[in-house]
């Protein structure tokens, strides 16, 4: 986790924003990139940098997506009716391991990966352990009872910086019902995120 939590402070730093909303950014303290260079004036970036740029912050907030993930996902979002873009948050959403952390099950998406991938949450009553699983509309996602004693689980549950959104409906502490597929609007990013720039990125 050492190794994740350090990477995830340096992508907002490279970024410039603090893409989780949380307290211990280190954009909180310094707004300029990292570096001996990274309070010089930059220059303007080109189309492909802003896509670019859209793209690696899209991934990133996802935790630790890999780039062949990320682009299936994309690939998968184009073959659905609709806009590609909302597509591609709809599904990025209704990855369980995102779910975990909507839930304010897990303080962040690192650790709502790892009560996954160490089998604490049940879908529909049944252990699951992937965290790229897609979770559909009117199935629920609980944690198990050695989870709720979690002192991680308790941390997250107590956090005020961020809320349970609507599409997540919680029955209890320890159990939510995914209601329905979000649209962009709904998603409580912290920061702007711009999937019509992502889209363009793939589309090139």
């Amino acid at each position: 986790m050492s190794k994740r939590h350090s990477a995830k402070h340096k992508l907002d730093r490279r970024l410039g924003e603090n893409i989780w909303g949380r307290p211990k950014s280190p954009v909180n303290k310094r707004e300029y990139g990292p570096g001996q260079h990274g309070q010089r004036r930059k220059g303007k970036m080109s189309d492909f940098g802003i896509q670019l740029r859209a793209k690696q912050k899209l991934k990133g907030y996802y935790g630790d997506i890999t780039e062949k993930q990320f682009k299936k996902t994309y690939e998968e979002a184009s073959r659905l009716k609709g806009d590609t873009g909302q597509n591609l948050i709809g599904l990025l959403e209704q990855r369980l391991d995102m779910i975990v952390y909507r839930a304010k099950f897990a303080p962040t998406i690192w650790s709502a990966r790892q009560i996954v991938n160490h089998g604490h949450v049940l879908v529909d009553g049944e252990k699951c352990n992937i965290g790229s699983r897609r979770i559909k509309p009117g199935q629920t996602v609980s944690l198990s009872s050695k989870a709720q004693e979690m002192a991680l689980v308790m941390e997250a549950q107590a956090l005020s910086e961020r809320d349970v959104p609507e599409y997540v409906a919680p029955d209890g502490a320890a159990k939510i019902t995914f209601n329905r597929v979000p649209t962009l609007d709904e998603v409580p990013y912290p920061v702007k995120m711009e999937p019509n720039l992502v889209v363009e990125f793939y589309s090139r």
